[in-house]
């Protein structure tokens, strides 16, 4: 690793990371990226990017990318499973006077992660270790230091003025100092199944859709992944209490989609996953030297597709103030206000809104589900309502309100 006093240790090359450590090197921080995997995973997890977000990535050029190797989504569709029937359709050219970004960029997160490193490579001051695992983090006086597990299994510690650990719910680094991350977890795990089945044969969905039923709601969109024709994502909640094996096997899964969306033949299924969800946010995202993001500072059941776009508005947020610090004499206590600043964002607009989602989706009092249904029909058909929605659910109000915080 080549040595500068200003040089920031980014743990983790996920989207997040690696977006963080772009935004440093584009400006002239040297940076290096730690990443315990040998290659860049190619997960299929989170997709959506929401205007808000694409805001920030256009700073880095790299919106075109993900157009390129994602889907433009104009709009989403909130559906009554017991009925059959959509309830309300909301369209983001409502935002088209508020951003540049007037849709969703369905993007798998791998991808993001993908063109943010591509042009990390061309930076001189920036450098991605793969194969090399974070396992402890420690405070010094003036910086911060990270003990790696190199590829041939010897450790090293590596020194840095910043360490940021963008290494997901289960951060090492976030571990290593002592953090608490507090919150719960949902009793039930969630079921994600995807198939090259195309369900705008059957309706006319658009790319994202919620589906709110009191016995089995839904998530289904779609993803480029590939290529034309793409691939199509659904999330259900799993029943509490059946062994994982239970929840993927191949009965289950045809059951469930074929009571969801009725066809004669068997679904092809490429990918079938469980994973358990959590709302928890750590208690401070930072502490002298070492800061969180994404994942590792806060996490969220993924209705509405905000969680991955909060870390990567943590990350531009934290690159911003780190470049002021490193290169322009900047008072740390910008890391003050980054905590302020996201916390706000993360506890007032991501944990609510999607608490607020699931128990939308999922509600089983008749006379409540049929006022949420109502409510959500009411909005879409006005249209100062509607605009008042979409801004909130493309994460623009959470932006421009935290962006009015100061210290």
């Amino acid at each position: 690793m080549k040595e500068d006093k200003n040089r920031v240790l980014v743990v983790g090359g996920g989207p997040v990371g690696m977006v963080t450590a772009l935004a440093l090197a584009m400006k002239g921080v040297p940076v290096t990226v730690f990443e315990r995997f040998e290659t860049l995973l190619a997960d299929p997890r989170a997709a959506t990017t929401h205007p808000a977000t694409l805001e920030l990535l256009a700073r880095l050029g790299m919106v075109d990318q993900m157009r390129e190797h994602g889907l433009v989504c104009p709009t989403f569709q909130f559906w009554d499973r017991e009925s059959g029937t959509m309830v309300a359709e909301f369209d983001h050219a409502l935002l088209k006077d508020e951003t540049e970004f007037p849709y969703v960029i369905q993007c798998e997160q791998f991808k993001t992660a993908q063109i943010a490193y591509r042009k990390l490579q061309r930076i001189d001051c920036a450098e991605v270790f793969f194969q090399h695992e974070v396992v402890d983090v420690r405070q010094e006086s003036d910086g911060a230091k990270v003990e790696v597990l190199l590829p041939g299994g010897a450790k090293k510690w590596f020194s840095g003025r910043f360490v940021v650990g963008a290494d997901g719910g289960r951060s090492v680094v976030r571990k290593s100092i002592g953090i608490p991350f507090d919150g719960f977890t949902w009793p039930e795990c969630f079921v994600v199944l995807t198939t090259p089945f195309d369900f705008q044969k059957v309706r006319p969905y658009s790319y994202r859709n919620y589906f709110a039923d009191p016995h089995e709601w839904c998530n289904c969109f779609k993803v480029a992944a590939e290529g034309p024709p793409g691939l199509w994502r659904t999330v259900f909640p799993g029943h509490t209490g059946l062994p994982e094996e239970t929840l993927i096997s191949d009965t289950a899964v045809q059951e469930r989609l074929k009571r969801f969306f009725q066809t004669d033949a068997d679904y092809p299924v490429v990918h079938r996953n469980v994973y358990k969800v959590h709302q928890r946010v750590a208690q401070t995202f930072y502490q002298g030297h070492v800061v969180l993001a994404g994942d590792a500072a806060h996490v969220n059941n993924p209705i509405g597709g905000v969680g991955l776009n909060s870390g990567l508005q943590d990350a531009v947020n934290l690159a911003d103030k780190l470049v002021d610090i490193c290169l322009h004499q900047g008072d740390h206590r910008l890391l003050d206000l980054y905590n302020l600043q996201r916390m706000t964002a993360t506890k007032e607009y991501v944990q609510a809104q999607t608490i607020q989602n699931k128990k939308r989706l999922e509600e089983s009092d008749p006379a409540t589900r049929q006022k949420n249904l109502d409510q959500l029909r009411a909005t879409a058909g006005d249209r100062v309502r509607a605009k008042e929605f979409v801004m909130r659910t493309s994460m623009l109000t959470a932006q421009r309100r935290i962006a009015s915080i100061g210290l």
